[in-house]
């Protein structure tokens, strides 16, 4: 069973920072392609950032791009997406998902869910 374990959410202000995190339990970690995704009150999940099996290759979102960067240890079996800048509309729950698809930004690509950790931003 694959279990994947997102920390480091919170309540900041506009033009502060966070990193969040996420815990993979996959013994297949190191092959597997990870996202970020988040979802708003009201609204669709959305994707947010990716990152490549080796944390060679990375796509973001035009939302995030300039702002956020996705990167990977793979030692650790961890996901990490630093978020800088950020603004009110940023607030959401964000979830760490993997897929075994490369270079997929959908949903229903990634396989494998966090159960979320929320990020507020107030302005």
């Amino acid at each position: 069973q694959v279990q994947l374990v997102e920390s480091g959410g919170g309540l900041v202000q506009a033009g502060e920072s966070l990193r969040l995190s996420c815990v993979a339990s996959e013994r297949s970690f190191s092959s597997r392609n990870m996202g970020w995704f988040r979802q708003a009150p009201g609204k669709g999940r959305e994707f947010v950032a990716r990152i490549n099996w080796s944390g060679g290759a990375t796509y973001y979102a035009d939302s995030v791009k300039g702002r956020f960067t996705i990167s990977r240890d793979n030692a650790k079996n961890t996901i990490y997406l630093q978020m800088d800048s950020l603004k009110p509309e940023d607030t959401a729950v964000y979830y760490c998902a993997s897929s075994g698809l490369l270079f997929t930004t959908r949903v229903n690509d990634f396989a494998h869910w966090g159960q979320g950790t929320q990020v507020t931003v107030s302005s």
